[in-house]
């Protein structure tokens, strides 16, 4: 029994190289310029119409911007840690390479599924959003006819088949499948106009500025909504909603940075990914920083917080002052934002799924490169129709927040698998040190390293890779006790400080202990600054935005997680390649040594010889 439940352990934990030395499928064809205009697509959407009105009315008022700032904040230590990786493994597959070459197969897969589930409804939402924003342009003349033609009365599914969501999901695949460069350029045509736009808005914006907006009494706060309800607008000033309004504005801001992952999924088809990569993460969070950052001065200058409209801030603002022309401008740019983030949700799915079949995880016709556009052709097609279908039948609002686990999951295991690697011991031949230091480390010393070692060993790197799942577990219950605190600032207790107090120590101390451990010499193009500290942060900042999902969100999630064991044990587990590559390798180090066994005979026998 033991030994069957070592084997199992062995095979999930099978790892790929870090150093694959095999030569891309994939044409090699995007640039800095190219990244950088996909990760801002992404990320940038119709977010940044939308999100500085719900932000600034609901939740921080003027202080939105620092909302935005601890959210960009947030968002570069998660993006730090992907431009290491990136650069370090620039393979197509993003989180799901990083987890398989430093953590095994099983998570890796885990974190790929989650992937898939993450862009897949994250395009049938954005196409959704788009249909939806067309046809109230169009006065629901689009919804009228297809509820009046064809509606469905299923629960669970959506009021009638959106058949406009389901062509722009297949014409935008066959965008994308047709060339990583073609589909690139058009993203970038999109992204342009859509910055113009937001720059444009800016500056239309401060010519209708009043600094007053930041300093109202409480006395002239309104008591009643717009609709004559009885509501709480905060006690005015520049932080109406105080300190717990500015962090929970920072919670949901940091939902308007996701989506410069994408980048690390196109590092197999960018010409110089090490360079390109980290240039492109840290340089499209700083300007997305900037159009929040601007939009949101604008708006919370030109009209109190409290008069603001969640829906559609941007609109409503300019109808106030009667400015028609930029309402205009910001239709258009609302949708080049939806398309850019429609390109931005689409693009990494089937490099996710490429990826998974070329390691057999999943079916491997997934995973056949075409020849004349050297994209994976068959796996764009097929996720494009599944995405499509998911769009026009379901009513996406219920799942919207799945897409939630999957990101941060993905986060999370990227902040980690950077300090696994950073404190690897198997990369110790390539530091240039003497290995001999090795033995300088016993159990007690060598737990906080007092001697100070130079060179990570089998020992230091399970010190870092216990103390990196031990500090996600105590993320959980120091999260849990932060979300009371941001929830009801003013009905915390003395006991619920000291329990937060308490709750952090450990986390402290874990990444303390691994900051003590050695570190692995290899040469980096980019490395994150501050390790273990700031992936360790970007670690707790995930976790805690997980524990404020709701509990149906995880039902979702766990049925997902249900069917990929299916597969996984099914069909991935017994046609995986790494597996393969292993039965390869076991045989020929059995087959060298069954032809070392007649030269030892043979000289066995010359030895008892020679003694006659």
């Amino acid at each position: 029994m033991t030994s069957k439940l070592k084997s199992m352990y062995k095979t999930l934990m099978r790892r790929k190289p870090l150093q694959d030395t095999g030569e891309s499928r994939l044409a090699k064809v995007l640039t800095t310029f190219d990244l950088t205009a996909l990760s801002i697509g992404s990320t940038l959407g119709v977010g940044v119409y939308v999100l500085a009105g719900q932000v600034s009315k609901n939740l921080a008022g003027p202080a939105s911007i620092i909302s935005f700032l601890i959210a960009a904040i947030a968002s570069i230590f998660a993006g730090l840690c992907y431009a290491e990786f990136g650069a370090r493994v620039p393979k197509a597959g993003s989180a799901y390479v990083y987890s398989y070459v430093t953590i095994g197969e099983f998570v890796a897969f885990i974190i790929g599924w989650n992937l898939i589930m993450e862009y897949a409804i994250g395009s049938a939402s954005v196409v959704k959003a788009m249909g939806k924003y067309l046809d109230s342009l169009l006065n629901k003349s689009m919804s009228t006819f297809f509820r009046a033609t064809v509606p469905m009365n299923i629960q669970g599914l959506g009021p009638y088949p959106d058949f406009f969501a389901f062509g722009v999901t297949m014409l935008f695949s066959w965008a994308i499948a047709i060339g990583a460069k073609e589909s690139s350029t058009i993203n970038s045509i999109f992204t342009l106009v859509n910055l113009s736009v937001v720059l444009f808005v800016i500056a239309v914006g401060l010519f209708k500025v009043a600094p007053s907006n930041w300093s109202i009494p409480a006395s002239s706060v309104p008591k009643v909504d717009s609709q004559g309800q009885a509501t709480d607008y905060g006690s005015g000033g520049f932080m109406p909603y105080g300190v717990s309004g500015v962090l929970k504005g920072a919670a949901t801001a940091f939902y308007g940075f996701i989506g410069f992952d994408c980048v690390a999924t196109a590092g197999e088809e960018a010409k110089n990914p090490r360079k390109s990569i980290p240039i492109a993460v840290v340089v499209s969070l700083l300007i997305i920083f900037l159009a929040y950052f601007g939009i949101s001065t604008v708006l919370t200058m030109m009209l109190p917080y409290y008069d603001q409209d969640e829906e559609a801030p941007l609109p409503h603002v300019f109808k106030h002052f009667d400015l028609t022309i930029p309402q205009y401008v910001v239709s258009v740019g609302a949708l080049c934002a939806l398309c850019t983030s429609l390109m931005g949700a689409m693009f990494p799915l089937p490099r996710i799924v490429f990826a998974m079949a070329s390691d057999g995880l999943l079916f491997r016709f997934m995973g056949v490169v075409s020849e004349k556009h050297r994209t994976p052709f068959n796996g764009t097609m097929v996720t494009g129709f599944l995405t499509a279908i998911l769009a026009a039948v379901f009513d996406l609002d219920q799942l919207i927040d799945m897409m939630s686990i999957g990101t941060l999951l993905a986060y999370s295991m990227v902040a980690g698998c950077v300090l696994i690697l950073r404190y690897d011991f198997e990369e110790r031949h390539q530091s240039g040190r003497t290995i001999d230091e090795v033995d300088n480390f016993n159990f007690l010393n060598g737990f906080f390293n007092n001697k100070r070692g130079q060179v990570p060993t089998k020992y230091t790197s399970k010190t870092v890779s216990f103390g990196i799942a031990l500090f996600a577990v105590f993320c959980i219950p120091f999260s849990l006790i932060l979300i009371k605190f941001e929830e009801n600032f003013l009905a915390t207790t003395k006991l619920d400080v000291v329990l937060l107090g308490v709750s952090s120590l450990p986390l402290i101390l874990i990444l303390f202990i691994i900051s003590r451990q050695p570190v692995s010499g290899t040469k980096l193009f980019f490395k994150v600054p501050m390790v273990p500290w700031l992936p360790g942060v970007s670690i707790l900042i995930n976790i805690y935005l997980m524990m404020r999902l709701n509990t149906a969100t995880w039902i979702r999630f766990g049925i997902w997680i249900s069917i990929g064991l299916v597969i996984y044990f099914t069909y991935s587990m017994r046609n995986s390649e790494e597996k393969k590559r292993l039965q390869k390798k076991n045989r020929s180090v059995e087959s060298s040594t069954s032809n070392m066994q007649p030269l030892i005979c043979l000289s066995h026998s010359s030895s008892v010889s020679n003694n006659l």
